[in-house]
């Protein structure tokens, strides 16, 4: 974003607010700290970064956090963020439940709210997104002028051109041409939506069991099943944004079942062999009583032999995707996330048990670390990477 304000390169204004960008991305990344540390972190001169702070503190970035005490002479006054200059809004939209969280510019959640989704439209699901959110902010203390970035997270591609998400079989209504532009309407400027497995990638990456991982995928099965993808710390979207689209590997053959209107060409061969429903149906085929993939998973930690087969098959099918998805990325490791996802503590070992039988290509799998909050993180870590450049731009440039 490009403030209409911003000084001209090359003018003393425009190294001051180059100046204050400086120290203030030392004191976001760095944490709080003195004038003198600020000034051997960053090569600037102390009159320089005094002279910095002293304007971020007038505009609201930068506040007081003490004085430090320690060493020869007069103490130091301690500089940090003022997490409370923004605010940012992420929000999880999943076919079974809604997540909402507001964060400060640090990061930390004032705010948390899940709602079922009971929504059978899609203006039905924007009106109960608008009303959550609602809810979300007042919950916290602020108004919604306070939201200086919104972040959702979707199942599906966003397609800007055409304001449109494809691919989503799950949320009835919800691929209907300009519907990117009525979750603006009803969310405010500044809103970014994003395909839910990359935010669990961005999730896992920022705070979860992927830190510290340049190259890795993140495998979400749940009512669908996707894939995250971060290359060199950063999101692999491909082309046109479908890049981790692993609903539609080919997976079997087409039968009549496959390509009826929710299966198949629609939904994906993979995702109809591997998501939540026919990971139950083929439970019920062994002889199991159960409605949803938590009891057959329940079952099969309670030893029961058709539970137990019925997760070795579903890891087979998960391997079948680790495959192919070593053989083209190579990554470092592989996540599992989502409903079913987060059952790893089942499912990596007979996955890895198949895949050595199918490849010599056999990355390590484990469990994700945030559980359902996976997307919620990645969307308010996505959010703040907006969210502080608008909040600099918002409260004024550098004299």
């Amino acid at each position: 974003m490009t403030s209409s304000r911003t000084p001209q390169v090359g003018t003393p204004a425009s190294m001051r607010e180059l100046n204050q960008r400086v120290v203030l991305e030392r004191l976001r990344v760095g944490g709080e700290a003195t004038r003198p540390q600020i000034s051997t972190d960053t090569g600037l001169s102390k009159p320089t970064v005094g002279q910095a702070l002293l304007d971020l503190e007038q505009r609201g970035l930068v506040r007081t956090a003490g004085r430090t005490f320690s060493g020869p002479g007069r103490s130091a006054v301690v500089y940090e963020v003022n997490p409370a200059a923004g605010h940012v809004l992420g929000i999880d939209i999943g076919r079974q439940a809604i997540r909402f969280a507001v964060a400060d510019l640090n990061g930390t959640i004032v705010a948390r709210l899940d709602e079922p989704n009971r929504a059978r439209s899609a203006n039905a699901l924007i009106k109960k997104v608008r009303q959550s959110a609602d809810k979300a902010i007042d919950q916290a203390g602020l108004l919604h002028a306070d939201i200086v970035a919104t972040v959702v997270g979707s199942p599906g591609v966003p397609d800007p051109r055409s304001a449109t998400l494809h691919r989503t079989p799950n949320l009835p209504g919800w691929e209907r041409k300009g519907l990117l532009n009525e979750l603006e309407v009803a969310l405010g400027p500044n809103l970014v939506v994003e395909n839910d497995a990359n935010l669990s990638a961005v999730g896992e990456h920022s705070a979860g069991a992927a830190r510290g991982r340049d190259v890795f995928v993140c495998i979400t099965v749940g009512t669908g099943v996707g894939m995250g993808i971060l290359v060199d710390g950063k999101l692999f979207r491909g082309a046109k944004g479908a890049a981790g689209e692993i609903a539609y590997l080919p997976y079997g053959w087409p039968d009549n079942r496959t390509v009826s209107e929710h299966d198949g060409v629609r939904q994906g061969l993979l995702e109809s062999a591997a998501a939540a429903r026919p990971f139950v149906e083929d439970a019920v085929a062994k002889g199991l009583p159960v409605t949803t993939a938590k009891e057959v998973f329940e079952l099969a930690r309670d030893g029961d032999p058709g539970a137990i087969a019925a997760v070795r098959d579903e890891a087979h099918r998960l391997a079948f995707v680790v495959c192919s998805v070593a053989a083209v990325l190579d990554p470092e490791v592989v996540v599992l996330t989502g409903g079913m996802g987060g059952n790893a503590d089942l499912l990596a070992e007979p996955m890895r048990e198949a895949l050595t039988h199918i490849t010599p290509l056999n990355p390590e799998i484990i469990a994700g670390e945030l559980g359902p909050d996976a997307v919620l993180t990645g969307a308010i870590a996505t959010a703040l990477d907006t969210a502080r450049d608008v909040v600099f731009d918002r409260r004024g440039q550098a004299g």
